[in-house]
C-alpha cells in the first residue's frame, strides 16, 4: 500500500486500502431486494461503505443504509421489504412445487397482477378512477398509482437527521420533467427529504412526478439507471473501491416469444450499458494516469505552459477497483418482475444478493489496490465464469 494512501478505516470494521467505499445501487423496483441481500453480505464481512448512490429502488435502498446507525440497518432494510411485499392466497404453492418454472412463473405473473390491480402495501396504491376519466393538470390525470404512502414510510424507516449529518454520503439521481436534465440530489450540496427519494423513483406513467424546490421530477432511470459515473468522476478524485449492484443484465439470450422481446428489451435500457461504462471509464483512466507520469517528467519551464496547466486539470493518479454484482434472473421471472412483490419473489432476491457477494468477497484480489497500467480492476466474477 502507498504511503500516502489513507486506509478506509471511518465506517469499516476492516481497514481497506482504499479512501473510499462506495456503493453504486441500480433501479429495478421489486428485484431491489437482491441489493438488500448483497449489502448485508458486505456488512457482514465488516465492509461499510461511506458513500451510497442510488437510482429509483436504489434510492430507497441506499437512504435506508445512510439514514440508520450500523447496527440497525439490515432490520430496517429487512422491515421495509416486508412491508412492501406479500403472501397471496396462492403462495403457498411456490413452496411445494418450487421446481417448477411453469407453475412458478404463473404464481409471478398472478403477483404481478395483483400488483397492478392494487398496488404495494407501504409503498403505493391504484388510484380509484383510471387517469382517463380524471381533470387535466390533477395529480391523478397523470399516472395510475398514488405514491404518498411511501412518503409515510420513509419517515419512519429513516432518520433524516442521521442522513444529512453526513457520515455517509447519499446521492440519488432525478430527471427534470420540465428541462429534461438530470440532476443528482447528494447530501454535500441538498439537504435530502423524503421528496428527494420519491422523485428519484418517480418512474411514470405509473408513479406522478414529485416536487422539490419549485420543479417536477421523474425517475432518474429514464436517463441512466446506473449512478457509477457520479462516484468515480466526482471531484476531488480518491483512491475508490467501489461494490455496483445491478438489478438489470446486460447479457441475455435470443427471444423466441413476443413476452420475451419485452422482457430482453426492459433488461437492454435498464442495465445501461454497465460492462461498456466501466470499461470506458478504465481507458479514460488509462490516460489520465499517463498524463500525469508525463506532467512529471517535463522540465519547469513546460509545467509553467498554458497547454500543461490544462493537462493536469484532468491528470489523475488514483486506482479505482469496481465490482459488479449483477442480478441473473430466473427462467420463470418475465417482463413483470420488477413489479412482482410476492414475499415468497422477495426472499429468493435477498438470498441472491448474499451469496453473490459472498462469493465475489472470497476473492482476496476484489478487496487489493489495482497494480495494473490503467488503475483500474474490474470483476463480475458471475458473468466471468470464475464460480
Amino acid at each position: 500500500m502507498d504511503a500516502q494512501v489513507q486506509p478506509h478505516v471511518s465506517l469499516a470494521e476492516r481497514p481497506l486500502p482504499f479512501e473510499c467505499v462506495a456503493l453504486v445501487l441500480q433501479g429495478g423496483g421489486a428485484l431491489g431486494a437482491y441489493q438488500a441481500g448483497a449489502y448485508e453480505a458486505l456488512a457482514e464481512a465488516g465492509i461499510h461503505p461511506d458513500w451510497v448512490a442510488g437510482v429509483s429502488i436504489g434510492a430507497i435502498n441506499a437512504a435506508i443504509i445512510a439514514g440508520n446507525p450500523l447496527h440497525s440497518r439490515i432490520e430496517r432494510l429487512r422491515e421495509f421489504w416486508t412491508e412492501v411485499t406479500t403472501d397471496g392466497p396462492w403462495s403457498w404453492l411456490g413452496n411445494g412445487f418450487g421446481s417448477s418454472n411453469t407453475l412458478r412463473k404463473l404464481l409471478n405473473q398472478m403477483s404481478a397482477g395483483a400488483a397492478l390491480a392494487v398496488g404495494a402495501t407501504g409503498f403505493f396504491a391504484a388510484r380509484p378512477v383510471t387517469p382517463w376519466l380524471q381533470p387535466a393538470g390533477t395529480v391523478g390525470a397523470v399516472s395510475f398509482y398514488d405514491t404518498s404512502y411511501l412518503k409515510r414510510t420513509l419517515e419512519r424507516l429513516v432518520d433524516f437527521d442521521r442522513l444529512n449529518a453526513g457520515a455517509t454520503r447519499l446521492s440519488v439521481s432525478a430527471v427534470n420533467v420540465r428541462t429534461g436534465n438530470f440532476v443528482y440530489f447528494d447530501t454535500t450540496t441538498h439537504t435530502i427529504r423524503p421528496e428527494h427519494l420519491m422523485a428519484s423513483g418517480a418512474l411514470p406513467p405509473g408513479f406522478p412526478a414529485i416536487e422539490v424546490e419549485g420543479e417536477h421530477y421523474w425517475d432518474g432511470g429514464l436517463v441512466s439507471n446506473t449512478p457509477l459515473q457520479w462516484v468515480m468522476e466526482s471531484e476531488p478524485r480518491r483512491d475508490t473501491l467501489a461494490f455496483q449492484v445491478d438489478l438489470w443484465s446486460a447479457h441475455g439470450e435470443i427471444p423466441q416469444n413476443m413476452l420475451e422481446v419485452m422482457t430482453r428489451e426492459k433488461e437492454i435500457r435498464y442495465s445501461s450499458r454497465t460492462r461498456a461504462g466501466t470499461d470506458h471509464f478504465k481507458h479514460v483512466q488509462k490516460l489520465r494516469r499517463a498524463i500525469d507520469r508525463l506532467l512529471e517528467k517535463l522540465p519547469e519551464n513546460l509545467n509553467r505552459s498554458p497547454e500543461a496547466k490544462l493537462l493536469s486539470s484532468v491528470a489523475d493518479c488514483k486506482v479505482y477497483n469496481i465490482v459488479h454484482l449483477i442480478y441473473r434472473a430466473k427462467k420463470y421471472e418475465g417482463h413483470s418482475k420488477d413489479y412482482e412483490f410476492s414475499r415468497l419473489s422477495m426472499e429468493e432476491h435477498w438470498r441472491a444478493g448474499y451469496h453473490d457477494a459472498r462469493r465475489t468477497l472470497r476473492h482476496a484480489e476484489v478487496l487489493e489496490r489495482p497494480r495494473n497500467l490503467e488503475g483500474v480492476y474490474t470483476f463480475d466474477f458471475a458473468q466471468d465464469g470464475d464460480e
